[in-house]
């Protein structure tokens, strides 16, 4: 599969309105779906341009074109969490954030020396379970609630060991 992890470009901001525009993507990851041309520049342009010791967003490039993120947050000693948002809701379920996950989790081993990582998803999110589940992570709580697709659900906490894991 031809996935691969670049920075953040201000040049994807079109890229990045129309992912705005698609309802299952917003209501997925918590996205005003009002969000003014102004707000969204601004929170791109600080995507783009704000560095960070504890978070690391880069692009997720599939096919040449960049179709998402995935995020190192919370990073502090060997422990990081994991995210990705795919921005199109017609790519989801194609594994292209389960081979974005595998090249940051291989980036955040031997470049930052990280061996834990964290995840959590919502109980309803039945593909970023799967893909979750793939990876090798395992369950650990399920601790909150949030707004998931127009309806609350629980929040699943889930941990990997790297030093475990054999991709």
């Amino acid at each position: 599969m031809d996935v691969r992890l670049r920075p953040l470009l201000m040049d994807d901001y079109e890229i990045v309105v129309n992912w705005s525009k698609d309802d299952d993507f917003c209501s997925a990851n918590g996205w005003k779906k009002d969000k003014s041309a102004e707000e969204l520049l601004q929170w791109w342009r600080n995507c783009v341009n704000h560095a960070s010791e504890d978070f690391i967003r880069k692009g997720i490039e599939y096919n040449g074109r960049l179709v998402g993120y995935v995020d190192l947050a919370c990073i502090k000693d060997n422990t990081a969490e994991l995210g990705i948002a795919i921005g199109e809701s017609t790519l989801w379920g194609k594994g292209i954030g389960t081979h974005s996950a595998l090249r940051m989790m291989d980036y955040a081993s031997k470049e930052l020396g990280i061996t834990i990582l964290i995840g959590e998803t919502h109980e309803m999110n039945q593909r970023s379970k799967r893909m979750l589940e793939k990876l090798g992570f395992k369950e650990i709580s399920r601790v909150g609630n949030e707004v998931y697709m127009g309806s609350k659900s629980r929040l699943i906490q889930y941990r990997l060991e790297l030093t475990d894991h054999s991709s």
